[in-house]
C-alpha cells in the first residue's frame, strides 16, 4: 500500500489514510504516542474521518507498530465491508 506524505504533529508525524469503504486510519509517531519514543507507529481506525472504536480491527488505538505491522492493519481496514450509520434515513 502506498503511504501518503506525513504532516507534522506534536513534534512528530501523522499519516492519514482514507479508503473507499468509508474507513480510514491515522498513523502517528510522536513523543506522546504509544511507541513514538521507540520510532514506532500508533494506529487509530477512522470512519467518515472520525475515530471509530467499534471496528472489527480494534476498539482502541493500536500502538508499538513497525512499518510492516502498520501496513498489515491498513490492508485489513481497507478490506472491511462498508459500514452504514446507525440512524434512520428519512
Amino acid at each position: 500500500m502506498k503511504w501518503p506524505e506525513s504532516r507534522s504533529i506534536h513534534g512528530g508525524e501523522q499519516k492519514l489514510f482514507s479508503f473507499e469503504n468509508g474507513y480510514g486510519a491515522s498513523l502517528v509517531k510522536h513523543f506522546f504516542s504509544y511507541g513514538g519514543k521507540e520510532d514506532l507507529w500508533e494506529l487509530m481506525v477512522l470512519h467518515d474521518d472520525f475515530p471509530c472504536y467499534t471496528s472489527p480491527i480494534t476498539d482502541d488505538v493500536v500502538g508499538y507498530l513497525n512499518d510492516a505491522e502498520a501496513d498489515a492493519l491498513l490492508e485489513k481496514i481497507a478490506r472491511l465491508p462498508k459500514k452504514f450509520p446507525d440512524r434512520e434515513i428519512f
